[in-house]
């Protein structure tokens, strides 16, 4: 369990460090923002490029590996969107952003350099393949449903369903990660190889990715906070933290996939509550807190648990 723990610890503490940068005023945060835009956009791209590029699949198929994570996210979210609105008694736009912040892993910030410390290379494979589906389906999701909750609270009829996937569609194909992903892909296929200076660079700027996401949440997380809604946020969070990976586990063992992808998407989905949750809160303009709460919740306990998984899993 030591082992585990100084495998894991250093992840949250990167965290932290981001964190006390800006609390501590030796940073604004919005130098936090250009790091993070510097990592989003430019550092993991080229990490899951080179990932997919490099990756022996040994011929797996992928789709049983999309099954087995997604299906813990449909049973997670609909857990978090019942407990808001039947426990809790909110209408269905937060009923939807309960299940986003229940279900919603933060696989770029946090996943990513766990998986690389714990599992290694195969965890990596792993990893990449579910996120070359994970942001557009996530996104799909959240917005459909955050739409058609909307217009069923003001009375009207759902916007087209070909202009909403359109709308998302467009934004897919500048997204710099489903870029970088189909880049690797390309050259996967191809079976061309990088020359050497190339494959330097591009190792050299993937292998700061993890670390300066790391240091670049920890510098956003001064924006959310504990903002209320702490009853719910609770329910959220002990969803997102052992719902969420216990059910990953458990169909993982159904549909046998082999010890280190189970490990990588395990690992993956215990992580906390990604910021994307807090982006779809943003863009309806309803839930702010509850997304914030969330965040910053899993966030500080994600040490614990998600120690307490890696031991469990034997990483």
């Amino acid at each position: 369990m030591s082992a585990i723990i100084f495998d894991v610890l250093p992840i949250f503490i990167l965290i932290l460090i981001g964190w006390v940068i800006v609390r501590s005023g030796l940073m604004a945060s919005n130098v936090g923002e250009a790091l993070s835009e510097f990592v989003f956009k430019i550092a993991v791209p080229l990490l899951l490029f080179r990932t997919i590029a490099e990756a022996d699949f040994h011929g797996a198929s992928p789709f049983r590996l999309w099954i087995v994570y997604f299906s813990g996210v449909a049973i997670t979210w609909t857990a978090g969107h019942i407990a808001a609105t039947r426990l809790f008694n909110r209408d269905e736009r937060i009923g939807v952003l309960a299940g986003v912040s229940s279900a919603f892993a933060n696989n770029i910030f946090i996943g990513l350099p766990l998986v690389e410390r714990t599992v290694g290379d195969e965890g990596l494979v792993a990893l990449s393949i579910l996120l070359a589906v994970h942001l557009p389906v996530m996104m799909v999701a959240g917005t459909v449903l955050m739409e058609h909750a909307e217009r069923k609270i003001a009375g009207k009829s759902d916007r087209s369903m070909m202009l909403v996937l359109r709308q998302i569609a467009v934004n897919l194909v500048r997204n710099p990660l489903v870029i970088g992903l189909a880049a690797g892909m390309a050259m996967h296929l191809s079976g061309l190889t990088m020359p050497t200076t190339m494959a330097t660079v591009v190792g050299q700027i993937a292998g700061i990715a993890g670390p300066a996401a790391l240091i670049s949440l920890g510098m956003a997380l001064e924006r959310y906070g504990v903002s209320g809604n702490l009853g719910i946020a609770s329910v959220t969070s002990s969803l997102k933290l052992l719902l969420l990976p216990g059910c990953v586990w458990a169909a993982s063992r159904l549909l046998g996939l082999s010890s280190e992808w189970t490990a990588a998407i395990v690992l993956t989905s215990s992580v906390p509550t990604g910021v994307n949750a807090w982006l779809i809160a943003n863009r309806f303009g309803v839930g702010h807190s509850l997304a914030a709460s969330t965040i910053t919740v899993t966030t500080a306990l994600g040490a614990i648990t998600v120690s307490l998984w890696a031991y469990f899993l034997g990483a």
